[in-house]
């Protein structure tokens, strides 16, 4: 069976893809801050000496690990509505799902570059008077940062590529612009072809630059 490929459809509705694009690093841009953000909380929760925060945290790591992302934003778009007084847009369910998962992901990022530290470096902190939130941000986040950058790069890649799911719940990023001009057009193919494509431009770069920093981070260890 021969296909003749055509572009054209789709390079003229390219404006539908910038705006789609638009959407896509916004949702990018305010779930990556935070679910990193709110990871890092988490991770610290996990080592709390607090039982019922411990308890809390670990809790919250299970169950956004171990549940769909795509169920988790259908459930914030659907169901939290119908338990709670408040109106869920696309955006804020999307936001919701992505960031609480990668939160979870990134918690277990940060607790295993925090345990990698030797507790003598804990210790010895310790013995020349500072406390325990001293010790974490002069001693051991800037060496377990250092330490978890891969893995940090690629929960960062995971968030981009999972902005698509929104595509389930009608907000307007790239996935979603594409099956609109693929249902007026007729093109599946191509307009997935380009909407994959845009994502390797868009992330390769990125790419390249955490490559270039943790050959840097390598260097001056």
């Amino acid at each position: 069976m021969t296909y003749y490929w055509n572009f054209q459809s789709v390079f003229d509705n390219w404006w539908a893809l910038a705006v789609g694009l638009g959407g896509t690093l916004r949702l990018f841009i305010v779930c990556l801050i935070l679910g990193m953000s709110l990871g890092l909380l988490v991770a610290l929760g996990r080592r709390s000496r607090t039982k019922a925060v411990r308890w809390a945290s670990t809790a919250f790591v299970e169950f956004f690990r171990n549940t769909p992302v795509l169920v988790q934003i259908l459930w914030f778009y659907y169901a939290l509505p119908i338990l709670a007084p408040v109106e869920i847009s696309p955006f804020t369910a999307a936001i919701l799902g992505i960031s609480l998962n990668s939160a979870a992901y990134s918690a277990e990022i940060y607790r295993g570059g925090i345990q990698s530290i030797e507790p003598g470096q804990w210790e010895a902190a310790k013995a020349i008077g500072m406390n325990g939130l001293q010790v974490l941000r002069r001693i051991v986040l800037p060496q377990a940062i250092r330490r978890i950058v891969p893995a940090l790069t690629n929960r960062g890649i995971e968030i981009f590529k999972m902005s698509t799911l929104a595509s389930v719940v009608a907000y307007v990023e790239m996935l979603q612009q594409g099956k609109l001009i693929a249902s007026l057009n007729f093109n599946p193919l191509e307009v997935y072809t380009v909407v994959a494509a845009l994502f390797m431009i868009i992330l390769y770069p990125l790419v390249r630059v955490t490559y270039a920093v943790e050959r840097h981070l390598s260097r001056s260890d």
